[in-house]
């Protein structure tokens, strides 16, 4: 009996994950074996910190300015040059000798990771059938919470054999692989069909709202996510208990992201109030570590990870259903919202901790989530007031040119 073949939607969804991951796993595999990066390139903390910034800097300003140039070139072309980024960033990671070298390096992945993102926006928006798309950005948001994991599994499995470089050029290699595999990808039409027209763009208002509020929540996340383990062990936890207690919260939240895809696609519209319902949920959870018992933390490390920090797949998927002709413009606007939240959210955590305490810091970063929770209400109902004003009159071709009745006809889709 002849196994059963892959369907070639699936291969695409897992190929535009696999595409995510090679984005946003060169931070993570830094940041899990920094001790041993500063150790062999002689810099200290605050280089480190640097670093880091520079890459989710870089990484903003690409997803700010390449959505449209993504548009125009095709997912052929992009992920072409997303794999060559991430190949070329991770092999200046791994072959850095100076701390100079390693910033120019992480410019690079940066510039790679944005290109990735909206690359893998791209093809979620342009391959994949809309009743599949939900659980499509699922998977591909579900690569962020398996990259942390992985990352965290590199530092015991390759530390005594091929060290912190050699995770990097495994990594760069990943990215020659897409790369190559960009070549199997069909050569687009003229695309003109899909282009965006000046007056078939959603209102650059309502994304500039959803770029703040993605800030504001991805600050408030990547906080949590940087700061519960150091949180956990003051309130009484082992580190052990602590890293154990991470693991499953990441593994929770792997699973929401992806049933969250799933319901979408069974729902019709109304995904960014789930969105904001799911920050609020993020928000409450953060305001109750602030009773600093483990009684407390666990549930609500928990219950963050699981709803509060489930949300980014579901808000990309609400923003590409509604961007019209343009999702990878669109959806780079947000990305960029994410990469500067990801960036200044556990710095300026940090320093509110240092300086006030972690009750203080829990607090504003629970105040952040509510925020944004609140300005992505606004922004809904801006898409809504544009969706009736001008409401679409076209449909797109997603999955080689099939239509399906649930493509967005309806402001509530939003």
């Amino acid at each position: 009996m002849m196994p059963r073949r892959v369907p070639p939607l699936v291969w695409t969804i897992l190929g535009s994950s696999a595409v995510t991951t090679l984005g946003v796993l060169p931070v993570f595999l830094l940041s899990s074996q920094s001790v041993f990066v500063r150790e062999d390139l002689g810099f200290g903390e605050t280089r480190f910190g640097i670093a880091v910034s520079v890459f989710f800097a870089s990484a903003a300003v690409t997803a700010l300015l390449g959505g449209k140039l993504a548009d125009r070139l095709g997912r052929r072309t992009c992920t072409l040059m997303s794999g060559l980024l991430g190949a070329a960033g991770c092999f200046g990671v791994a072959l850095a000798p100076t701390w100079p070298a390693l910033l120019v390096a992480l410019i690079v992945t940066g510039v790679a990771n944005a290109a990735c993102q909206v690359t893998s926006n791209l093809t979620m928006a342009r391959a994949v059938p809309v009743h599949r798309q939900g659980l499509g950005f699922g998977v591909k948001q579900a690569a962020i919470p398996l990259s942390i994991v992985l990352s965290g599994l590199a530092v015991p499995l390759t530390s005594d054999t091929i060290g912190w470089a050699g995770t990097f050029v495994i990594t760069g290699t990943g990215g020659v692989c897409v790369a190559l595999a960009a070549l199997r990808i069909p050569v687009s039409g003229p695309r003109t069909t899909l282009r965006a027209q000046p007056d078939d763009q959603p209102p650059r208002g309502a994304l500039l709202l959803t770029m703040g509020s993605i800030a504001l929540g991805s600050a408030a996340a990547n906080s949590f996510g940087a700061f519960i383990a150091s949180w956990g062990f003051e309130v009484g936890l082992t580190p052990s208990q602590a890293g154990v207690l991470m693991a499953v919260g990441s593994g929770l939240n792997i699973l929401a992201r992806l049933l969250s895809g799933h319901l979408a696609d069974r729902r019709f519209g109304r995904n960014l109030p789930l969105v904001a319902t799911q920050m609020v949920i993020g928000g409450l959870c953060l305001a109750a570590m602030t009773r600093a018992t483990p009684a407390a933390l666990v549930p609500a490390t928990l219950v963050a990870f699981a709803v509060g920090w489930s949300w980014p797949g579901l808000l990309l998927f609400a923003v590409v259903r509604i961007s019209r002709d343009a999702p990878a413009a669109a959806s780079g606007i947000v990305q960029a919202g994410a990469f500067v939240g990801g960036a200044a959210g556990p710095a300026i955590f940090g320093v509110v901790a240092g300086a006030a305490g972690y009750r203080v810091a829990w607090s504003t970063a629970a105040i952040a989530f509510l925020l944004g929770s609140a300005m992505i209400m606004v922004a809904r109902r801006a898409f809504v007031a544009d969706l009736i004003r001008r409401p679409p009159h076209r449909q797109i071709g997603y999955g080689g040119g099939r239509h399906h009745p649930r493509h967005l006809t309806d402001p509530q889709d939003s």
